[in-house]
C-alpha cells in the first residue's frame, strides 16, 4: 500500500487530483462529548452564560469545515455544498449511566477528491466548542471517538463502519 502524500523520494506532497472525474461526494463522521449530567442539563435548559452551546458548535463546526484546508497541510480547498452537524444529546439512564452529547457531522461536495476530513474537523470543532463554552463548569469533559462512519463517491466508491 503506498502512501499518496508521500512523493518517490518520501518526501510531502499534495496529491494531484487534476485527471479524477467530478462525483458526487459525501463522508459522515461521529464523535462523542462525555459530561456530567447536570452540565447537560445545563446545554438543554440554555443555562450556561455564554449563550446556546449547541448552537454556538454548530457553527463552529460548520466553519472549520470550510476551513479544513488551512489547518491540514495536504488538503485540498473544496467548493463544498453541504456541511450539517447534528447533536443527540443523553442523559444517564438504567442501561447507560453516561451522560454524553454524540456528534454527527455530514459534509457533500461535487468534486475531484473526497470530504472525509472535512467531515471528521466538523465534529472535532463543534467538540471542542462545547468544551470551551462548557469548561466552567466541568472540566472533565472527554472528546472521544472521532471517526468516519461513512463515505460515498470517487473512484474507491462507498464505504460504510461503526
Amino acid at each position: 500500500m503506498n502512501l499518496t502524500h508521500l512523493d518517490e523520494q518520501g518526501r510531502a506532497r499534495m496529491v494531484d487530483v487534476g485527471h479524477k472525474n467530478e462525483t458526487q461526494r459525501e463522508a459522515v463522521a461521529k464523535g462523542r462529548m462525555t459530561m456530567q449530567a447536570e452540565t447537560l442539563r445545563l446545554i438543554q435548559a440554555d443555562g450556561l452564560s455564554k449563550g446556546d452551546v449547541l448552537a454556538v458548535a454548530q457553527v463552529a463546526g460548520i466553519m472549520a469545515a470550510k476551513k479544513t484546508h488551512d489547518l491540514i497541510p495536504m488538503c485540498h480547498p473544496l467548493m463544498l455544498t453541504k456541511v450539517g452537524l447534528d447533536f443527540l444529546p443523553h442523559l444517564p439512564d438504567e442501561t447507560n449511566p453516561t451522560a454524553y452529547i454524540d456528534i454527527i457531522g455530514t459534509v457533500r461536495t461535487t468534486g475531484k477528491t473526497g470530504v472525509e476530513m472535512e467531515a471528521l474537523t466538523a465534529v472535532t470543532v463543534a467538540g471542542l466548542t462545547i468544551y470551551d463554552m462548557c469548561k466552567a463548569v466541568d472540566r472533565s469533559m472527554q472528546l472521544d471517538s472521532v471517526r468516519l462512519v461513512k463515505k460515498t463517491g470517487g473512484k474507491s466508491g462507498s464505504w460504510t463502519g461503526e
